[in-house]
């Protein structure tokens, strides 16, 4: 007797769910984007509950007859995909056909819609059809989810806590009212509104309509293109920062979409603006041929793969990184802002930051613009730069300075920081630098294993300018160095530099690795918080920190300096009142 049969249809339908509909949010997704895709301008997504006890979307889209209807539960019955040739060039958000059908497998359904000439109401459990009749003329879909999971006990005890399972929605919610900023979104849990967005069509304001004040108004925007590709969007000034990766969001024809890559490249941009840890606020739109780009990767379409990565990696993080410098800011203290936290406790931190840092106003210092780059004087072709003038040192790590603008103050070891990173930076990239030989060499020990990893990447470290060879076992000697290194420094530099270089992966990336050397050294080289300084070395400090080309953050991405206008300072004093 055979042992293999084909499954039943609701068998396979109630798999696929397992795919598709991982949890409420999921559903909400699924659901939502059909309403895209039928032409809808404004979609209201009703929870109970968070979802659990039953999920309403309602749209103005083209709605659909009664074949339709009844046929778009049915497995891969989609009216987006038709032929194979189609997979290649996808413009609608849902194409699978598997979603509805999952879902009337493994919940109860009563969908009503209306297309204008004839409507129709279909009330769905476990995939049977308990009841199919007209429903009122109101054009568009009108779709209830309830009892999710009521029949695969397994899958209904993953599901989460009511606020975890409603930070997930309000996220989705979010990020497609940027994707879709021309459609206007209501997301409401117990007749209580979470987002509402317009329908302006435009991107900034639908940024404020999510993130509020705070954001919008430290917004920097970009656009740039390519062969292949154009991008825009925009990018939050870089001391507003957030503790995940959640805000970073990617927008591929019209598709919010996940792809490491991309992410990196965002990152890439903020290097040296902050710290490793902590992560920027950037809505970035991508325009491409689809042929190029593969989303049917996974069901639920937001993992792409797309071809010339390398070159839409290059193209976002040039792009942001130059909005970044045409707006070098320096801080400016802001009032502090009181929390607001959400109003029910969560439980998952690691699925809810995102909506947590946008219910939490947090306190933000605001930046101004103030070019400390220096200017060509057209006439004389002389150079200048704004002058601070010292007044002293405070708590042995912050310096006053001032002029006729304010008061500034500024991190000592941030700001020697900085400039030692760009003196390094500098070095790192001339071509010809001169060599220093040692009258006596310079003998370093390292592991076995350390060693042999050294060996294998020994080209790096003579491309630095590092003349040395092998001396006895796991040793070796170095006998000359770059005239770069900080005198009195130069093994403890040396070391720190094998040690990256040990540390290196099989990617290996030429201009990060230098980097990597100039932060490395620009740190341990620095003079230290807590130091006492001369007036002399507070006025070089100051002197070298206004040449910089990024004065105001340390290679780390902390401020160098903050700003205390004149009129900043009467209003703490009440000289002045608003």
């Amino acid at each position: 007797m055979s042992k293999i049969k084909v499954m039943s249809e609701l068998l396979a339908n109630k798999i696929a769910a397992g795919e598709v509909i991982e949890k409420i949010s999921s559903v909400v997704k699924e659901l939502v984007e059909n309403s895209i895709d039928a032409g809808s301008k404004n979609i209201t997504v009703n929870l109970v509950n968070s979802g659990l006890e039953s999920i309403e979307v309602m749209d103005d889209g083209s709605g659909m007859d009664r074949e339709d209807a009844k046929s778009c539960f049915l497995r891969h019955a989609t009216s987006k995909l038709y032929k194979e040739e189609d997979l290649y060039f996808i413009d609608t958000l849902g194409f699978r056909g598997e979603a509805l059908a999952s879902i009337a497998a493994v919940a109860e359904v009563k969908l009503a819609t209306y297309n204008g000439k004839e409507s129709s109401y279909i009330h769905i459990k476990g995939g049977t059809i308990l009841e199919e009749k007209e429903c009122p003329e109101k054009k568009g879909t009108d779709i209830e989810v309830s009892n999710i999971f009521y029949n695969t006990p397994a899958r209904l005890k993953y599901l989460k806590s009511e606020s975890t399972e409603l930070a997930g929605c309000t996220s989705f919610i979010e990020r497609l009212s940027l994707s879709k900023p021309d459609i206007a979104f209501t997301l409401t849990n117990n007749e209580k509104v979470i987002v509402k967005t317009s329908d302006s069509g435009n991107l900034k304001k639908t940024i404020h309509e999510i993130y509020g004040m705070d954001i919008s108004k430290n917004l920097l925007e970009f656009k740039n293109e390519n062969d292949d590709f154009i991008i825009s969007g925009y990018a939050c000034k870089p001391h507003i920062l957030r503790s995940n990766r959640n805000s970073m969001i990617t927008i591929l024809n019209g598709r919010i979409v996940k792809n490491n890559d991309i992410n990196n490249a965002i990152n890439d941009a903020y290097y040296t603006y902050k710290p490793v840890d902590k992560y920027p606020v950037v809505v970035l739109c991508i325009e491409t041929d689809p042929t190029i780009i593969d989303v049917n990767i996974h069901p639920t379409k937001q993992d792409v793969k797309i071809s010339k990565i390398k070159d839409l990696s290059s193209l976002i993080t040039d792009t942001i990184k130059k909005a970044l410098y045409d707006n070098l800011l320096i801080v400016k203290p802001a009032e502090e802002k009181e929390l607001t936290p959400f109003d029910e406790v969560i439980e998952n931190k690691e699925e809810e930051n995102s909506v947590l840092e946008k219910e939490e106003k947090p306190v933000i210092n605001e930046q101004i613009f103030m070019d400390f780059r220096k200017e060509e004087v057209i006439h004389n072709k002389e150079l200048k730069s704004l002058k601070l003038y010292p007044v002293g040192l405070a708590l042995g790590t912050y310096i006053i300075a001032e002029n006729e603008e304010g008061i500034y103050l500024l991190d000592q070891h941030a700001a020697y920081e900085r400039i030692n990173y760009e003196r390094y930076m500098k070095k790192l990239r001339e071509k010809d630098v001169s060599k220093v030989p040692l009258l006596i060499p310079m003998t370093i020990e390292l592991s076995p294993s350390d060693f042999i990893s050294l060996m294998e990447k020994r080209d790096i470290l003579e491309s630095l300018n590092v003349d040395f060879e092998e001396f006895g076992i796991n040793t070796i000697i170095v006998k000359a160095h770059p005239t770069w290194l900080k005198e009195g420094y130069e093994e403890e530099s040396i070391r720190r530099i094998i040690e990256l270089i040990i540390g290196l992966d099989k990617k290996f990336d030429r201009v990060k690795f230098e980097e990597k050397i100039a932060i490395t050294l620009a740190c341990k080289m620095s003079i230290k918080a807590n130091m006492h300084i001369s007036m002399t070395e507070i006025e070089y400090i100051l002197d070298e920190l206004v040449k910089c080309d990024n004065p105001y953050n340390c290679p780390h991405g902390r401020p160098t300096i903050i700003k205390f206008t004149i009129y900043d300072l009467e209003k703490m004093f009440k000289r002045v009142m608003d």
